[in-house]
């Protein structure tokens, strides 16, 4: 008995572990939906207003599981509004794997102008995804759904591509009801010579730091043994949060992470780029990297580490911790001069940025440990980057070093569906906010119990104080005109307030928790000190690898 591509691809993603499918349906993937429909009981269809926001509720929903994720769209502009949010789920390693519909088979290539007709489509997808494959006639649709798996769910965590041409979902496969499942890897093996140099220079080290990245989320047990067997200070930056708890006593917000790299001497980058270390903070001969990453192609990118380890980080961390437990050196005046550190940093950051951190206590003292909190290009979203202490992974979602404006909401809402045993807290400025605002209706529709907070000063701020700042006051296409976003909130059905100072918002956000469903609170707010100072820190080693550019402002 045979099937058609669009039941074994229906079939495929269930037998996987995909329940949801995050999408904007349209002509050519009728057939598709056609043979989703047949399945509803097994696999959900969240439809959204937006190409954007399909993409980004799976980003979110991949960052705040661990699990891959589904999206779906239709080709040409429906496939291109999709791209910033796909480019942030390699960003930020999300396994999200981007099912687009295709122009007939017939036609690739032609330049006929058929409905939706982009050139090279699947080549603009295989530039934002590790890897993607193209349904070309009803032979290969197994292997490549089998492929398209297979990446996803294996090797380094990123964003999959599948093309299928229109006329190819209801082509008939041959070989009967099969479904498509991942072809198991052998993990990567761990260079056993790099593995002896990495632990030398850990027991020799006397001043070592630890950087871990969102790449170490799924790794979080591994990291915190080797932090605890290794006994150094760790910090991250953006989506490293919650890997190694801030609550414990050698976690290093960035701005003191900064210091502490001036004076290192051993560095472990696990699960990260490093990049802004090396590129902005400076590198040197006196500074020694270890670099572990299952990402062969980040190791040596920016400066050659003194030891490069290819390998997952579950699987090239036990043996590297056994072997250095017990051996190295007594960190106790590190330790101090790390705590000394810390309390002169938080000092200038609390006399600088009282303004955002008032906000953001409020929400952190509301929010369970567990709870989620994503972040948003904002004034309050750059300082919570590195003063919003996280205690347990995947719970501080970012846009990473894409850092796009408006993927907050989206990737929040995508994360509340995802996760609705624990709550989500968003946040957005009023210009971000104003991307994905008609998605508050996704949320109504589906009842996602997000809680979204709109801190509006009217303005976008960051262009505004740069404005200000670095070109003497001309302001240009900065200010905004906004709606009482409390009203319209409730014209779409969710429920709302307003909340004009921290301690108000902490009251609201405590009843917007008890709430079932969606919850807006709008902050009006003022002009808040630059917290910049604290984000691009200057150069503290002797130089910056050769072509970095960190000279720049990004």
């Amino acid at each position: 008995m045979a099937t058609t591509v669009a039941e074994l691809t229906a079939n495929s993603l269930i037998n996987n572990g995909a329940p949801t499918v995050y999408c904007l349906p349209g002509v050519q993937n009728d057939d598709f939906f056609d043979a989703l429909y047949r399945y509803r009981d097994r696999i959900q269809i969240v439809h959204t207003r937006h190409e954007q926001t399909a993409a980004y509720m799976a980003t979110g929903a991949a960052l705040a599981t661990g699990r891959s994720q589904v999206f779906c769209v239709v080709p040409g502009p429906g496939f291109l509004n999709a791209t910033a949010a796909l480019a942030t789920a390699g960003a930020v390693n999300a396994r999200v794997l981007a099912i687009v519909g295709e122009i007939p088979s017939i036609a690739l290539g032609k330049g006929y102008g058929m409905l939706h007709e982009v050139a090279d489509q699947i080549g603009i997808l295989s530039r934002l995804t590790k890897q993607s494959f193209n349904v070309s006639g009803d032979q290969d649709a197994f292997e490549s759904l089998t492929g398209a798996l297979s990446a996803l769910e294996f090797g380094k965590p990123s964003p999959v591509g599948l093309n299928v041409p229109t006329d190819l979902w209801a082509a008939q496969v041959p070989g009967g009801r099969a479904v498509a499942a991942p072809i198991a890897h052998e993990p990567l093996p761990v260079d056993e010579e790099a593995l002896e140099r990495a632990v030398d220079l850990l027991c020799g080290a006397e001043r070592p730091l630890i950087v871990v990245g969102g790449g170490a989320q799924s790794a979080f047990a591994s990291v915190r043994n080797f932090a605890d067997a290794f006994a150094a200070p760790v910090t991250a930056f953006r989506n490293g949060h919650g890997v190694v708890s801030a609550l414990d006593p050698l976690f290093a917000p960035l701005p003191v992470a900064h210091e502490l790299w001036r004076r290192a001497d051993v560095v472990v980058g696990l699960g990260t780029r490093l990049q802004t270390q090396q590129m902005q903070w400076g590198v040197d001969d006196d500074l020694k990297i270890v670099h572990i990453d299952i990402d062969k192609g980040v190791i040596g990118r920016i400066s050659k580490p003194a030891v490069g380890i290819h390998a997952a980080l579950e699987n090239a961390l036990p043996p590297l911790t056994a072997a250095i437990k017990g051996r190295c050196h007594d960190r106790k005046a590190w330790h101090a001069t790390a705590a000394e550190i810390s309390d002169q940093v938080s000092l200038r950051i609390e006399a600088k940025l009282s303004g955002q951190l008032s906000y953001l206590r409020a929400i952190r003292n509301e929010l369970p440990g567990n709870g989620i909190f994503v972040d948003e290009v904002t004034q309050m979203g750059y300082v919570a980057k590195f003063a919003f202490p996280c205690s347990e992974p995947r719970t501080f979602l970012s846009a990473g070093y894409q850092g796009n404006l408006g993927g907050g909401f989206p990737t929040a809402l995508g994360a509340a569906h995802a996760r609705r045993d624990i709550p989500v807290v968003s946040i957005s400025g009023d210009g971000g906010f104003m991307y994905a605002v008609g998605e508050l209706a996704t949320a109504v529709r589906h009842n996602i119990p997000l809680k979204t907070i709109v801190f509006t000063d009217n303005a976008f701020g960051n262009v505004r104080r740069i404005q200000q700042e670095a070109y003497e006051g001309r302001l240009i296409g900065v200010d905004l005109v906004n709606p009482d976003f409390v009203a319209l909130a409730r014209n779409f059905g969710v429920s709302a307030a307003r909340a004009h100072s921290p301690a108000r918002l902490r009251t609201e956000l405590r009843k917007a928790l008890e709430t079932e469903g969606p919850y807006l609170i709008e902050v009006p707010v003022g002009e808040f000190e630059s917290p910049w100072e604290f984000i691009l820190m200057p150069l503290v080693r002797r130089h910056r690898p050769v072509g970095s550019g960190a000279d720049k402002l990004f």
